[in-house]
Order: structure tokens, then C-alpha cells, then sequence
């Protein structure tokens, strides 16, 4: 049966001598407890697994400082994952370096702990797949595993302005999100500067009305991380 919980609990007390210290109810109750967390561990390893991020990051580890324009309470709130239960999407601009990857990993990584289901994605990757896909006639598979997940991560939005394929492709994952599910975008380009990325009128005001209601915005400033950490060795 797989009872890998109940059985380290039942040898760690049988080892330590512990046995004696409950009563039959209490004994099983402590082992049932063992393996609900023993499986809701596991679980929560698979989701983590599945969603293959680039590296791990996480909400406390995040240094908040005035000058990066990220405010500590808004973070924390947006950690508790009320905006996976909202169908709400979060989008996060700044230069090259300033941290947008790590944050929305970080957010990324706190959906996985409570349960929820996410995929990461670099973006240009992603189009080049769904093209792929669209030739093999695998393009509405893909795009349903896409739809089934509670949130997914775009890393590195628009950093080349989209061809008519990729532009479809996008409406299309945003149009299967809509009220269904969460997007954590992240860009070197300001929101403003996402009509011009998208390209033809109809489909760019399609999804960025999608895409921006009742988004979260977090524009961060300041220098590059990276750079910092490099005068901080010298």
C-alpha cells in the first residue's frame, strides 16, 4: 500500500522505545498523522518537479529595499496566493538583472507549497515548442496541459516583437486563462510597450485587456543584482 509515512513512524517509535507512551488511539493517530504529511510532502516535491523552474528562490530570501521599488507587504500578501484563488495575473517589468526571474520564481515556488499547479516557461522557448507542435499535430494537446495548470510563468516577455504565429499563440493562452487561471509575466519591457511587442491592433487590445485586468504591476528598479554582487566581491 505504500505506507511509507506510517511505517518510518511506526519504526522510529518501535527504535526509540517510544511505544509505550501511547495508547492504541493515540499510537494510530500519530502514525495516520505521518503519512498524511509524509504524502502531502511528496506531493508538494512532484508539483515542485513538474513545474521546472530554472533554480529555486523563495518569498524569504527576496531582499526588499527601497530603491527596487518592491514593497514588502504587497509581496508577502501576493505569497499567500489569494491571486491563484481570484484568477488574477502578476506582472513584473524592469531592466536587465534587477530580479523579476527571482521574484516571480519565488511566487512561483509559494503557489507550488499550497497545492496549486505551475508551469514555468521561458517564452521565446515556449513559442518555438508551440510552433514545433503545430507542425507534429501535437499544438491543442500541448496548449491543454497549458490550461490545466492554476498558474503559469512567463519569463522574458517581448523581447522580440511577435510573428503573426506567435501572436495567435498568445491570444490563445490567454484566452484559455481568462477568469480560469493565473499568469506571472516577466519583462524587461514596460507594460505600455506591450502593444507594440503583440503587433496587430485587434489581437494586441484582445489580449492586453485580458492580460491587465485585474493584474498586480510591479515595476522594479535599480541596478542589476548581478552587478551588485560583483563589486561586493572586489
Amino acid at each position: 500500500m505504500k505506507l511509507y509515512g506510517m511505517h518510518g513512524a511506526f519504526k522510529t517509535a518501535v527504535e526509540t522505545g517510544k511505544t509505550d507512551h501511547y495508547s492504541i488511539d493515540q499510537f494510530v493517530s500519530m502514525i495516520t498523522d505521518a503519512e498524511w504529511d509524509e504524502r502531502h510532502n511528496r506531493r508538494i516535491e512532484r508539483i515542485i518537479k513538474n513545474a521546472k523552474f530554472h533554480y529555486k528562490s523563495s518569498i524569504e530570501s527576496i531582499i526588499f529595499d527601497q530603491s527596487r521599488n518592491l514593497e514588502r507587504n504587497l509581496i508577502l500578501r501576493l505569497g499567500e496566493c489569494e491571486f491563484v484563488e481570484k484568477n488574477e495575473n502578476i506582472l513584473i517589468t524592469g531592466s536587465t538583472g534587477v530580479g523579476k526571474s527571482y521574484l516571480a520564481t519565488a511566487l512561483g515556488y509559494q503557489a507550488c507549497i499550497q497545492g496549486y499547479k505551475v508551469s514555468y516557461f521561458n517564452t521565446s522557448k515556449l513559442f518555438s515548442k508551440l510552433k514545433m507542435a503545430k507542425a507534429d499535430g501535437s499544438y491543442l494537446k500541448e496548449l491543454a496541459k497549458i490550461e490545466k495548470q492554476d498558474v503559469i510563468l512567463l519569463d522574458d516577455f517581448g523581447l522580440q516583437a511577435l510573428d503573426s504565429q506567435n501572436r495567435i499563440t498568445l491570444l490563445e493562452i490567454i484566452e484559455d486563462r481568462h477568469n480560469k487561471g493565473s499568469i506571472i509575466v516577466t519583462s524587461q519591457i514596460p507594460v505600455q510597450g506591450w502593444y507594440d511587442i503583440i503587433g496587430e491592433k485587434t489581437i494586441a487590445d484582445a489580449v492586453l485587456d485580458r492580460l491587465i485586468h485585474q493584474a498586480h504591476r510591479i515595476e522594479l528598479h535599480g541596478e542589476s543584482m548581478r552587478k551588485k554582487k560583483s563589486i561586493n566581491k572586489e
